[in-house]
This record gives C-alpha cells, structure tokens and sequence, in this order.
C-alpha cells in the first residue's frame, strides 16, 4: 500500500486543523477538504494552515478505495485540542458506534471549537450530540437513513452547512466549498476564490446549490414535457401516479406520452417509473436501517411479497440478500 503525506507542512502555522479519519473514508472528499488549506500557504507565502491527521489507534488509515493508506499523526489518546477539527466519515455510517470518539467530540463540543463533518462525518457528529439545535447536510444518497435516525435536526439538501462552529458537506466536491468558505471567512474572498482558480474550480458554489444535477443533465433528455413527467416521478415515488394522471399533469395524452418515453429513453413510461422506485429502494435498503416493509412502503410497494419479487426480478437478488451484500462490503472496506 502507498503512503502519503500530503505536503504537510510542519512547525507552528497560525491554524492547525485536525483531521480524524475512520477507516473507509471518502478519499475524493479528504483530499477536497484539504488542498485548499495547502494551496492557501503557497498562495500567501505565510504559515497559514497545518494539518494533522488523527486515527482510533494512531495507525494509518485505509479509505474506500483500498489502495493507499493515510499515515496518522495521533490516536484519540493523544491528540491536542484542536481548535478547527474535521470528521470524515465511513462509508457505511449506520453500523458504526465509537463510544470514545463520541466522548472526545462532545467534550471538544463544550469548547469554542470548529468541528466540521465531511460526507457521512456528519452522522457521527449528530451521534455524538453535536448538531442539536444546528443545520447541517450530508450525502443525498445517505439523507434518508440519516432523517430516520435524527428526525429532530434540522437537516437539508445543501452542499454544506456552517451554523454557528458547526461545519458539515456532503462530500465529493462539495468538501472543496466547504473549506473554501472556511477559509474566505477566515483569511478573505481573494484569496478563496484564487484558490479556486488554482483547482480549476470555476465557481465557488455557496451552500445552497442544489448537490444533484438536474434531470436533463442526469438523463440527457431536453424535452419540457418528458422532464416535467419525469420530475413527477421522481418526486412521488411512496403513492406512485397512473399513467392517467401524469399524462394529465402534463398535458398529453397517454399514447402520446408513451410515444415521448420510447423515442427518447428507448422504455415505457410503466417501466422508467418502476426502475426509479426500485434503485431508490437499493439506495433505502444499503444506506439506511429501514426494515425491508417499510423500505418497500416508501418505493410505492403495497405488500413485502410483490416488493420482493420485483426486485429479485430486477437485481437478481432479493431485498434481504442486498443488504447483506451491503453489510458485507462494508465490512471488507473497513
């Protein structure tokens, strides 16, 4: 395995930052956090940013991709008390429970400290009590298993959040906003936005850009009426709407929109629908705790029975042997 160390600068900088890393942590979103910090010294010509690294044990870390490791500088036992600390977190979120490091963070908490979440970091910021009261994000993809757990938290679809030394993103490149904004609030716009430049990275989004492209970018299709339809779709996916009423809804008549579904996305409107509620179902039963009925409830399936047959039907593989597949392939990455 590689080891890396980031051009990690040492000495006194005017702001360590703390990295603590769980093992099968988003690489893509570590390093999007990071690089501005490095790129803020060299753009400056001051000791602006140092990082350190901490780890459960002290030992390096393995991210998602299996390939590379992260060496740690510190183990929770002793690591400093970092006045800016970022969580990035695991990919499968759910079964993860480190009473210490939940200890560690609430008692950072009780200080004037800037602690961030990256991507699935903010589950176990909110595990560890630390987003009551707070915005915060997280991953489409892990909104809905994250909403069930902590129904009280005022959580939305942003790329990132900053409420009051609260700091989470939703990963990917959404960590590079996140940090850019860090650091334009501390240090200034101009020197935020020429790091942007630096990372070709054209715009520095704010944090309410929307995280998902938009159904024509997603799908390709650039037909007003199908995207309409399409947009209905995927927004009623627990009561799913009759052919009737979307061609309704759209104004077209059924054979019509039978005609727009299969000269543009070469299927049925029946079959594009099912296909949604069905992935949807996937993303439900590998990131969430849903049990598998309520799963098929929130995906526009009546009966366990008709949901699991659809979706053998369609994956080859039942829903309860899907998440085994998902617990398994956790545990391989962690």
């Amino acid at each position: 395995m590689s080891h890396f160390t980031y051009g990690r600068v040492d000495g006194e900088a005017d702001c360590t930052v703390g990295f603590y890393l769980t093992h099968a942590f988003s690489m893509m979103a570590f390093i999007a956090a990071l690089e501005p910090l490095r790129i803020a010294n060299r753009l400056s010509g001051q000791h602006l940013y140092s990082w350190r690294i901490v780890s459960q044990d002290g030992l390096p870390v393995t991210p998602t991709n299996g390939s590379m490791q992260v060496p740690a500088d510190y183990s929770l036992d002793n690591s400093p008390d970092f006045k800016v600390l970022f969580v990035a977190g695991p990919f499968d979120p759910l079964p993860y429970k480190n009473v210490q490091l939940f200890k560690w963070l609430n008692r950072l908490g009780r200080r004037d400290v800037i602690i961030g979440g990256i991507d699935t970091g903010s589950h176990i910021l909110a595990r560890s009590g630390l987003l009551r009261g707070k915005r915060c994000t997280i991953h489409w993809e892990n909104m809905q298993g994250f909403v069930n757990e902590f129904p009280e938290l005022q959580a939305s679809h942003e790329i990132y959040e900053y409420d009051n030394n609260r700091l989470t993103c939703a990963g990917g490149t959404a960590a590079m906003d996140m940090m850019l904004y860090f650091i334009e609030k501390q240090q200034g716009f101009e020197l935020a936005a020429s790091i942007s430049d630096v990372l070709i990275h054209p715009t520095i989004r704010h944090g309410d850009h929307p995280q998902r492209m938009s159904v024509e970018a997603r799908t390709g299709v650039r037909h007003a009426g199908l995207l309409d339809c399409i947009e209905l779709m995927e927004a009623n996916l627990e009561q799913p709407l009759s052919p009737s009423e979307l061609s309704g809804m759209i104004n077209v008549s059924k054979r019509q929109l039978e005609r727009l579904f299969r000269r543009h996305l070469n299927t049925t409107p029946a079959r594009y629908y099912l296909t949604l509620r069905l992935n949807e179902a996937k993303r439900l039963l590998e990131q969430s705790s849903m049990p598998i009925i309520d799963v098929a409830i929130a995906c526009g399936f009546n009966s366990a029975g008709h949901f699991s047959y659809r979706y053998r039907s369609f994956f080859g593989f039942s829903p309860r042997k899907a998440r085994v597949r998902a617990a398994s392939s956790y545990q391989i990455a962690s």
